[in-house]
């Protein structure tokens, strides 16, 4: 059977034939396609000379019939900020209703009972569906490095004649049946110009060009067994490979220009994804979920009501903290949330005294708002602006300026950032957790040999920023439209030897040893004295150990840094050995 002749199968077995004008009606097919099929499925055997279908139809239905679905529903949902910091997205309320409550009874409705909910991010929140629903729960560990096409590999084992479901969506009506006859994936009628595919005139989807726009993907989708087979191998095939961590499913559809599986075009009303706070407002205006306190907070700071509150885009998941972009009035700000276990780790009344002390003085952002109980804060958004290149030299010797100084205005606070301690506290975060490095004790101990030399040789200490990293220094223009240079997240800031800054920005830009001396050289104009250099080296070894251990206390929360993680623990090893090197001579 080809497509029309399924299409008209599916419709006599949920309506009884009157006319071939009521199955062109129902098919959605013209009456010469109908025509022609209704020949078709009488030649083959799947209807009798009343147009009834016989046992080899039924038999056909009962092998293709769908018998279970996958819900995906292990990301963070970036782009649902500020909601998406209190709850997963796939438990967000419709009209009162959960959308994957609603899903979930959408399939009841047809019959089918065996649901797998791949979950990650706050999957603690979905563990009551199996009680209420009788789903099973499939953990997808890596959902904070990767993207859904390593959820789909953790139910490939359920792929068969299943329905693959994204949780994001809200559809007015069943998007399910309790009959299907081939494989296809759902993209509604609608135009977006973000779409990888197009429907084209034989009902195929077939990839178009980055930014010629397409058929707007709705993500529902069909298999049946045999083109689950061949999906199972494509994905893992792909997991396989670094290069698709960050991709989406779909991924594994495409063959030869065009995915593998039929379009299924429903009207672009019918189903809403809901990605954006202002879509839910949009969607429920009378959402419990609305009730942000980030909202609020914003609303209350700029003293405005919170429908002016517009424009809300995820910016990039940041190491410590989750930010999100906002216009208010025409200006855009941006509000940071902290980050999973930061409130263990940074005292936000020392931050607030920070910036505080550096207020007035050019060095950071528009501070408009922050909360030293809870970290919130807001700032003014700096367009057209970037961070440094920290393999252009000029870029470098730029902020090896700004940085100079900064120091050299001496700045005080009344509280200091402790490099040694904080290696303890990381480490006491663990809960008694062995560390993930078999020589770990030995490492520590070598690093703690160097705290005499380095107390020896600190001419001073003022306020040092502990995060001058390379992602910190935001080019930007002034108002006379010259450039500017802004020193951001002040948040480790404390009294410390204000070299320190430059071991940090060695580490986090992963410099070889000639790139660190290279940049040592440009903070110092090519002067630097030998003993300050081992001491820099030392700090490099001693803060290549602090964030190895606070990588660690991160990965216990479920955040993973990948290479980063790897390269501190290496800077720790490295640079002790360099350091005791030049002591010697």
């Amino acid at each position: 059977m080809n497509r029309q002749e399924s299409d008209l199968l599916r419709v006599l077995c949920q309506h009884p034939f009157r006319t071939q004008r009521m199955l062109a009606d129902a098919s959605g097919h013209s009456l010469g396609v109908v025509n022609r099929s209704v020949k078709s499925l009488l030649e083959q055997g799947y209807i009798d000379e009343d147009v009834q279908l016989t046992e080899r139809a039924r038999q056909e239905l009962q092998h293709k019939a769908p018998q279970r679905a996958i819900l995906l529903a292990a990301g963070f949902g970036m782009r649902m900020v500020p909601i998406n910091m209190e709850i997963p997205k796939a438990l967000l309320k419709i009209n009162g209703e959960t959308l994957i409550e609603r899903q979930i009874k959408q399939l009841h409705a047809v019959g089918i009972t065996e649901i797998y909910v791949v979950v990650g991010f706050m999957k603690e929140q979905f563990e009551y569906l199996m009680d209420d629903y009788g789903v099973e729960l499939i953990v997808n560990a890596e959902y904070a490095q990767k993207n859904n096409l390593h959820s789909l590999k953790h139910a490939l084992a359920h792929l068969d004649n299943a329905y693959v479901v994204p949780c994001d969506l809200w559809c007015e009506e069943n998007p399910f049946s309790r009959q299907e006859l081939y494989s296809w994936y759902m993209v509604s009628d609608a135009q977006d110009q973000d779409s990888e595919v197009r429907v084209n005139r034989k009902m195929e989807l077939v990839q178009v060009a980055s930014g010629e726009g397409g058929n707007a993907m709705v993500g529902i989708s069909y298999l049946l067994r045999e083109d689950a087979a061949v999906l199972r191998e494509r994905v893992l095939a792909l997991c396989a490979d670094p290069a698709y961590d960050d991709t989406f499913w779909e991924e594994a559809l495409y063959q030869n220009g065009k995915m593998m599986v039929a379009a299924k075009v429903v009207p672009a009303a019918q189903v809403v994804e809901v990605n954006t706070y202002e879509q839910l407002r949009e969607l429920d205006g009378a959402s419990e979920h609305l009730q942000s306190k980030a909202i609020h907070t914003i609303a209350e700071a700029l003293q405005v009501p919170t429908d002016q509150i517009t424009h809300i885009t995820a910016l990039k998941k940041g190491m410590t903290n989750r930010s999100f972009l906002f216009t208010c009035e025409d200006q855009p700000y941006i509000m940071r949330i902290p980050g999973e276990g930061t409130d263990q780790m940074i005292n936000r009344a020392e931050e607030a005294d920070v910036y505080h002390a550096i207020q007035d003085q050019g060095l950071c952002d528009d501070i408009v708002y922050i909360n030293p109980e809870n970290g919130y804060k807001i700032t003014k958004y700096l367009p057209d602006s970037r961070v440094c290149d920290p393999f252009d030299r000029e870029d470098v010797a730029k902020c090896m300026a700004v940085l100079r100084r900064f120091h050299e205005m001496e700045l005080k606070v009344d509280h200091s950032f402790d490099i040694f301690g904080q290696i303890e506290f990381y480490e006491s975060l663990w809960d008694g957790t062995p560390s993930v490095y078999r020589d770990y004790a030995k490492t520590k101990e070598k690093i703690f040999s160097l705290r005499p030399y380095i107390q020896q040789h600190i001419e001073k200490k003022v306020l040092t920023h502990i995060d001058a990293v390379p992602d910190n220094f935001l080019f930007t223009k002034d108002a006379a439209g010259n450039e500017d240079i802004r020193l951001i997240d002040w948040e480790y800031a404390g009294m410390q030897d204000p070299h320190v800054d430059i071991a940090m920005f060695c580490i986090y830009a992963l410099y070889d040893k000639p790139q660190v001396d290279a940049l040592i050289d440009l903070y110092f104009d090519g002067d630097c004295p030998g003993e300050t250099r081992i001491k820099i080296y030392a700090y490099i070894a001693a803060c290549g150990l602090l964030w190895s251990n606070w990588c660690e206390y991160k990965q216990q929360l479920g955040v993973e840094f990948g290479e980063y993680s790897l390269k501190q623990y290496r800077f720790a090893k490295d640079y002790y050995r360099y350091a005791v090197q030049e002591m010697k001579k």
